[in-house]
């Protein structure tokens, strides 16, 4: 699952043109509607919790894994924060909804573009035998993501106060995905 090493920077980049190609097959006739806002913010947190995410490559042997993966984790909270609380009011329409998703299909922007990098991670600490071998590392990425997603909506829905901080909710997460292999 590996992928080939790409400058962090670069990577930034070719996603913020990929971002932006997706924004502009998508922009609304009229400027500014909450199509327009959503993309604006995606356009801009979409790159860098992608590039949190690759920069993990450089943590492989380091630290403990769980360490590692909070900051990953509280991080994704954010992420998923921000950005479902503007695609709410921007998927009202039908029509919309089948752009954008073949719009993301188009510029490569799905779902494995999160798992891939945390499942490479995962793996590359599993050969080194920091993760235990029963762990599934494409399973546990979307787990961990699924966790900050799931944290993110109901702090959205329920209010902040109503479960787990944000730091707490992250260590859970990781905490439940059980990585270290048997003593």
């Amino acid at each position: 699952m590996a992928t080939p090493h790409v400058d962090s920077h670069q990577r930034s980049q070719d996603t913020r043109r990929r971002v932006l190609e997706m924004a502009l097959s998508l922009r609304e006739e009229r400027g500014g509607g909450p199509v327009d806002l959503f993309l604006a913010l995606l356009q801009d947190r979409l790159p860098l919790w992608l590039r949190i995410l690759h920069d993990l490559s450089h943590l492989v042997g380091k630290g403990q894994v769980s360490d590692n993966l909070l900051p990953i984790a509280r991080a994704g909270i954010d992420y998923y924060l921000e950005v479902q609380s503007a695609a709410l009011p921007a998927f009202t329409s039908p029509s919309v909804t089948v752009r954008f998703r073949e719009a993301v299909r188009d510029n490569g922007l799905g779902p494995m573009a999160e798992i891939v990098p945390l499942a490479d991670y995962l793996e590359a600490e599993q050969r080194l035998g920091r993760v235990a071998p029963s762990v599934d590392p494409v399973g546990s990425a979307r787990l961990l993501l699924a966790g900050c997603f799931q944290h993110a909506y109901y702090e959205m829905f329920v209010g902040a106060d109503a479960g787990p901080s944000r730091d707490a909710g992250a260590e859970e997460i990781v905490k439940g995905l059980r990585l270290e292999p048997a003593a």
